[in-house]
């Protein structure tokens, strides 16, 4: 399974933003094309992802949303469901999960999705305590294709909006966390994590 964290500064952090201009809510836009990129193939979607959404923008932060496949039940090892999210609707989808807030709860709004109030760093210290290792998508970091598969089966890859990691932590999670780069070029957050998946998948990971 593998594992991303997409950072937002600025994107809305209730559901009350209009479909019509997701620019305007924080950009959402670059959130839905972010989970496109995440879970979507041609006329099938990936079982084998789990994003972590984490927004700062107003009026209500920080929230953290998990989506992710329903997972296997333990005893017969058999696929339950996947993924119920379709291209046309990821917009409606980030609004109802944020609609269904509850404070003080992590709260399952569709199956294997989550939202809860959690900061970026809490996000980050609990998946390191089930033993991931935390890489940070940055152009300064060592090459993708040099990093061993061993490094890379059980690892979360975090990467920013538009504007990047918050900067008066990024000192610390750049200590905290591992670097990796996908190539010389800046390329969108959505872009990056399609690079990724496909680095993955070629590797079999």
């Amino acid at each position: 399974m593998r594992t991303f964290i997409y950072f937002s500064s600025t994107a809305r952090t209730t559901g009350n933003f209009s479909n019509e201009n997701l620019i305007e809510a924080g950009r959402m836009d670059i959130v839905c094309h972010a989970i496109v990129n995440a879970f979507f193939l041609s006329h099938k979607k990936r079982e084998d992802v789990v994003l972590h959404l984490v927004f700062y923008g107003s009026p209500d932060p920080p929230k953290h949303l998990v989506i992710q496949p329903e997972k296997s039940l333990p005893e017969t090892g058999k696929q339950v469901g996947s993924l119920d999210l379709s291209k046309k609707d990821v917009s409606n989808f980030i609004k109802k999960m944020l609609y269904k807030y509850k404070q003080g709860k992590n709260t399952e709004v569709f199956k294997g999705c989550f939202i809860e109030k959690k900061n970026l760093f809490d996000v980050i210290n609990e998946l390191k305590k089930e033993g991931k290792k935390i890489f940070i998508l940055d152009e300064d970091g060592e090459s993708i294709r040099k990093i061993e598969n061993k490094e890379l089966e059980n690892a979360v890859f975090l990467l920013g909006d538009h504007e990047g990691l918050p900067l008066k932590e990024l000192k610390r999670l750049k200590q905290e966390c591992g670097l990796v780069s996908i190539g010389n070029k800046t390329y969108f957050a959505s872009q990056t994590i399609t690079i990724v998946n496909n680095e993955l998948d070629v590797r079999g990971i």
